[in-house]
C-alpha cells in the first residue's frame, strides 16, 4: 500500500510535524490529498480574504499571464503596478501619496525600515539611526524585522546576531494582561505614552527615526487592539520629537478589521507617516506587499534622490499586481467591508456565547475573546479557578486545539507564549475568515472551533 503523499516530503517545513497536503480549494473550503474537505477558518494566515477561487481574480491572473508575466521594475514599469498604486492612493482619502511594492509582509517591513532611514539621511538628519518598537510584537522574518520586533522565543535562535544597537523596545499595549489594578484606561495610556517619551529622551530625541507598531497585534499575542487613545498619544510623542509614526498593517490591514486601514477603526484614526500592508492586498492569489508613504515622506524623497533605494527582483511583479488589483476591486464592488463587519459581529457574539457564557464548558478557561471584522483572537488560561481540573500533560493547549480542529474539519491558527514578557505563558487561537464569508459559514466555523476546544478539555480533565 503506497504511503500517502502527505507522509513524504523533501521540504524543511515550519512545523515539527509534516503537514497534510492541500490539492484544491473552492471558496473557504480546501480539499486535502486524503480526500477530506475542510473549512479554512483563518485564511491561511489572515491572507485569503476572498477565499481560493474568486472567478474575477482567477481570470485577471490568467489574462495577465497571457499578456506580460514578468518585467524588471528597474528597467520598465507595468500597467497593473501603475493602476494598483493609483487604486491604493485614491482609496486613502489623501493620507498616502506614493507606493512601493514588495513580495510579502516581511519584505514590505524591511522596506519600511530602510525607507525611514533613507528619508532622514536625505533630508539632512543622518544622526537618526534608532527605531523604537514594542515587546511581544512581530514585524517579519528577516533579520532586521526580527530585531525590530520582540518575542523572546522567536528571537532566541538569532539572538547572537540580532542588532540591539539600533532597535529598542517599550511595553506592549495589552490591557488585558498589563493594565494595573485600579488603573483607568486613560491612566494606562498615559503610562505608555510617558514610557515612549522616556525612551526617546534616553536615546536622544534627535536620534530616533520612528516608533513602529502593529495597529492590531496579530500572531504574537492574538488579535490585541490597543486601548482607546493609545495611537493618538504615541503619534503625539513622535510629532513632538520630529520622528516618524509607522504602522505595520501586514496582518490587520486591507479590510481585515472592517475598514481598508485598521487605524481607521482600531487606531484612533491616527494617520501614519509610513504603513506596510500585505496579506489582504493580494488575498493569497499572489505574493505581494506594499509600503504606503504620506505626503511628508514623498516630499522629502522627491526633494533629494527622488527614488527608492530599496528593491527586489520581483518588486511590482505584473502578475502579483494584476491579481491584487482584482482583489481590491472585488472588495469594493461586492461591498465586502460591510459584509465582514456584519459577519465579524456575529462571530464575536457566537464565540462569547459558546465559550464564555456561565454554562459553557470552556468558560473557566477562556481568558478573553477579542477582535473585530474578520479578525478574532481567543485566549485561554488555566491559572484561575478550575485550572486544577485540567492536566495538559506538558502540552500547549492552543496547539492541541489547532490539531483537534483539523481533525474536526477546520483550519485555525494557534500560538503560545504571548501572555507575558518572557514568552513563557499564554495560549491563543486566531480565526480570520474570508470577507465574503456567509452567516451559515460563520456559524459552522464557530461550531467546529468550540467543539474542538471542548474535545481537548474533556480529554484533559482529571477524573
Amino acid at each position: 500500500m503506497p504511503v500517502p503523499a502527505s507522509r513524504l516530503t523533501s521540504i524543511l517545513h515550519r512545523t515539527p510535524w509534516i503537514p497534510p497536503v492541500a490539492v484544491s480549494g473552492e471558496g473557504i473550503y480546501v480539499t486535502l490529498d486524503d480526500g477530506r474537505r475542510v473549512i479554512d477558518g483563518v485564511g491561511g494566515a489572515a491572507v485569503a480574504c476572498l477565499g481560493t477561487s474568486h472567478p474575477k481574480v482567477v481570470q485577471a491572473v490568467k489574462d495577465q499571464v497571457d499578456t506580460l508575466p514578468y518585467i524588471y521594475n528597474m528597467q520598465l514599469s507595468n500597467q497593473p503596478a501603475e493602476e494598483l498604486a493609483q487604486n491604493l492612493i485614491a482609496s486613502s482619502n489623501g493620507v498616502f501619496e506614493l507606493v512601493s511594492f514588495a513580495s510579502g509582509g516581511s519584505e514590505a517591513m524591511e522596506g519600511v525600515i530602510k525607507l525611514g532611514r533613507q528619508f532622514f539621511f536625505e533630508t539632512g538628519q543622518p544622526q537618526r539611526t534608532n527605531y523604537i518598537a514594542r515587546h511581544l510584537s512581530f514585524h517579519g522574518n528577516t533579520l532586521s524585522t526580527v530585531a525590530l520586533a520582540y518575542h523572546p522565543s522567536r528571537r532566541l535562535p538569532y539572538a547572537g546576531i540580532v542588532d540591539n544597537e539600533h532597535f529598542h523596545h517599550v511595553s506592549p499595549a495589552y490591557a488585558a494582561r498589563f493594565q494595573r489594578q485600579g488603573e483607568t484606561e486613560e491612566q494606562y495610556v498615559e503610562r505608555l505614552r510617558q514610557e515612549l517619551e522616556d525612551k526617546f529622551i534616553e536615546l536622544g530625541p534627535d536620534t530616533v527615526i520612528g516608533f513602529v507598531a502593529e495597529t492590531v497585534v496579530g500572531a504574537t499575542t492574538g488579535v490585541v487592539p490597543a486601548p482607546k487613545g493609545y495611537f493618538k498619544a504615541m503619534k503625539a510623542v513622535c510629532n513632538k520629537y520630529g520622528a516618524l509614526f509607522i504602522l505595520d498593517e501586514v496582518m490587520s490591514g486591507m479590510g481585515r478589521m472592517g475598514t481598508l486601514h485598521a487605524w481607521q477603526s482600531f487606531g484612533d484614526g491616527a494617520e501614519p507617516d509610513i504603513q506596510a500592508v500585505a496579506k489582504g492586498l493580494g488575498g493569497g492569489y499572489a505574493s505581494i506587499g506594499a509600503v504606503l508613504m504620506s505626503k511628508k515622506i514623498a516630499t522629502g524623497i522627491r526633494g533629494a534622490s527622488g527614488l527608492s533605494k530599496h528593491g527586489h527582483t520581483y518588486q511590482a511583479n505584473p502578475l502579483a499586481c494584476a491579481a491584487s488589483l482584482a482583489v481590491q476591486k472585488a472588495i469594493t464592488e461586492e461591498n465586502l467591508l460591510d459584509n465582514i463587519t456584519k459577519q465579524g459581529k456575529l462571530m464575536g457574539e457566537l464565540l462569547h456565547e459558546h465559550l464564555q457564557s456561565p454554562n459553557a464548558l470552556a468558560a473557566p478557561y477562556t481568558f478573553d475573546v477579542r477582535g473585530g471584522g474578520g479578525f478574532w483572537g481567543i485566549e485561554f488560561d488555566f491559572e484561575g479557578p478550575g485550572g486544577e481540573r485540567v492536566d495538559l500533560k506538558g502540552k500547549q493547549f492552543a496547539m492541541d486545539v489547532q490539531a483537534k480542529s483539523l481533525e474536526n474539519g477546520l483550519i485555525i491558527m494557534a500560538f503560545a507564549g504571548g501572555a507575558n514578557l518572557e514568552g513563557t505563558k499564554g495560549d491563543h487561537c486566531i480565526l480570520s475568515p474570508a470577507y465574503n464569508v456567509t452567516s451559515d459559514e460563520v456559524k459552522r466555523i464557530v461550531e467546529l472551533f468550540v467543539k474542538s476546544v471542548e474535545d481537548v478539555l474533556r480529554e484533559s480533565f482529571i477524573s
